[in-house]
C-alpha cells in the first residue's frame, strides 16, 4: 500500500478521469457524484471503490477533513476533478461567482484541509478567457498562500488520442519542490480522425458504405455536447455542431440504436451509436473499457460530459513522475504566474489605487482604457469600492463572491429546490 498514489475525485461523473487516472497508476481512496446514474456507472465498473453519492459541498456527504493528514497516517496524492462546467461555459451567461453551481473556488479551499500532494482540477475553455482572469489570478494566489505551485493551461484532447478537438482548461498544482519536476504532457504525433476512430464500428453490421464514409470523415470532430438535465438530449449538440458533424458525413440529430446495416442510404450520413460516442471519448478497446448504467439519453449524457479517459491518463502519467521524482527538474521555475495584473495590483497594495498607481505597480504597457476595462470585469466577481480621490477615481478590491463554504451563501437554498435538476 506504502507504493500507491491515492486519488480523491471529485465531480466524477460517469468515469472518464477516474479511468484515466487509474491507468496512470492512481488508486481511488474516494470518489464523489451528485447524479445517481453516473455514481452507479462507477459502482458498475469499480465495485471496490468507495463512491459517495450527493452535492460534494455538503459535509453529510463528505467531510474532506476525512482525507486530511490529521485523520490518515499519510498524505493523499492527488486531488482531483471535473467541478461544473456553466458558470464558465461561453455556451452560457458566464456567470461565474454569480452562478450557484461554481464549485472551483471551494475545491480550491478544501486543497487547505485535505493537504494532497498534487492538485488537477479542469474545467471548460471559457475559463480560459479574459473575463475570467481575476478569478484565475485570485486562484493562483490562493493557492500560493496554501504552499503550491499552480499552473493552467488550455489542451485539446486531439493532441492526446482523442477525434475531437475538445478542449479543456486545467489546473495543476504542487508544493515546489515537486512541481520542479512537473512537465505537461507531449502532443502525441499523429492525430486520430473520426473515420479511422469508427470505422470499424461503422462497418460492423456489414454497411457497404463503411469505407467511403471513413475517408469522407478523415478530420477531427467537433466537441461532443453532452447537454444538462435541463436542457439537451440525445443528440450532438446545438445547430452549429450538428452542421460540422454534417460536414463529416454524421447526422447529429440524435442517436442511433445500431450501426448502419447493409444497403442503408442516408441523406446526410448515419448517426452515431451511444458505443460510437464512447469511442470518440476514447472509450474503449483493451485499455478503456466501460459500461454505463441507465437509460439511452442518461448513457448519452454520461458520456458527452466526461474527461476523455486517455487524456486524463496522460496528465496522471506526468503527475505521477513528479510525484515519484522520476521526470527532469524544470530548467526555469517562475517567480510568478501573472494572469491578471489589475488584480495583482489591487489585491496586494490592500489599499484604494488610481488607475496611475495600478499602471505603476503593475508594471505593464496597459492603457487607462485596458484597466478600466479590467476593473468592470472584476467587478463580476468581486466587490470593487470607489472613491474620489482629487480629479480621479480611486478603487479598491474587497470581497469574492465565490462559494468558499459559507453558511450563508444563496448556493444552499438554490440547492434545495434544485438539486434534482442540478447537472
Amino acid at each position: 500500500m506504502t507504493n500507491k498514489l491515492r486519488v480523491v475525485e471529485i465531480c466524477a461523473g460517469a468515469g472518464g478521469q477516474s479511468l484515466g487516472l487509474e491507468r496512470a497508476g492512481f488508486h481511488h481512496e474516494l470518489a464523489i457524484e451528485l447524479d445517481e446514474t453516473a455514481a452507479a456507472t462507477l459502482r458498475l465498473n469499480r465495485p471496490e471503490w468507495k463512491v459517495a453519492v450527493g452535492d460534494v459541498a455538503d459535509k453529510s456527504v463528505w467531510d474532506p477533513s476525512d482525507q486530511s493528514p490529521n485523520k490518515l497516517p499519510y498524505r493523499i496524492d492527488l486531488f482531483a476533478g471535473g467541478v461544473p462546467c456553466p458558470p464558465f461555459s461561453i455556451a452560457g451567461q458566464q456567470l461565474g461567482s454569480s452562478d450557484e453551481r461554481d464549485l472551483f473556488a471551494w475545491a480550491v479551499e478544501q486543497v487547505g484541509i485535505i493537504k494532497p500532494r498534487a492538485v488537477m482540477l479542469e474545467n471548460v475553455r471559457g475559463l480560459s478567457m479574459p473575463r475570467f482572469s481575476g478569478y484565475r489570478q485570485h486562484v493562483l494566489d490562493r493557492l500560493e498562500e496554501l504552499g503550491y505551485k499552480a499552473e493552467w493551461k488550455l489542451i485539446n484532447s486531439s493532441d492526446y488520442g482523442i477525434a475531437q478537438l475538445r478542449p479543456r482548461f486545467v489546473l495543476v498544482a504542487m508544493e515546489e519542490n515537486e512541481f520542479a519536476r512537473f512537465h505537461w504532457p507531449q502532443p502525441k504525433p499523429k492525430r486520430v480522425t473520426v473515420g479511422r476512430a469508427l470505422k470499424d464500428l461503422m462497418s460492423s453490421n456489414g454497411w457497404e458504405g463503411a469505407d467511403e464514409w471513413s475517408q469522407h470523415a478523415d478530420a477531427i470532430g467537433p466537441t461532443i455536447v453532452g447537454g444538462s438535465k435541463k436542457h439537451g438530449g440525445a443528440d450532438l449538440g446545438p445547430t452549429r455542431a450538428k452542421a460540422a458533424w454534417a460536414e463529416l458525413g454524421v447526422n447529429g440529430k440524435g442517436i442511433a440504436d445500431t450501426a448502419p446495416m447493409p444497403g442503408e442510404t442516408f441523406e446526410i450520413g448515419p448517426k452515431l451509436t451511444l458505443e460510437m460516442v464512447a469511442k470518440l471519448q476514447g472509450w474503449g478497446g483493451r485499455d478503456y473499457k466501460w459500461k454505463f448504467a441507465g437509460r439511452k439519453t442518461s448513457i448519452y449524457r454520461q458520456i458527452g460530459n466526461a474527461f476523455p479517459p486517455p487524456v486524463a491518463r496522460s496528465l496522471g502519467l506526468a503527475i505521477a513522475s513528479a510525484l515519484k521524482g522520476t521526470s527532469p527538474v524544470r530548467k526555469k521555475l517562475e517567480d510568478s504566474n501573472v494572469t491578471d495584473p489589475v488584480y495583482k495590483a489591487l489585491k496586494e497594495n490592500g489599499d484604494f489605487m488610481t488607475i496611475d498607481e495600478i499602471v505603476d505597480h503593475a508594471g505593464t504597457d496597459l492603457t487607462v482604457n485596458q484597466i478600466q476595462r479590467g476593473i468592470d470585469i472584476l467587478e463580476r466577481d468581486f466587490d470593487i469600492e470607489r472613491a474620489e480621490c482629487g480629479k480621479q477615481i480611486s478603487f479598491r478590491i474587497g470581497h469574492f463572491r465565490a462559494f468558499v463554504g459559507q453558511k450563508e451563501h444563496s448556493r444552499h437554498s438554490f440547492y434545495e429546490g434544485s438539486i434534482n435538476r442540478v447537472s
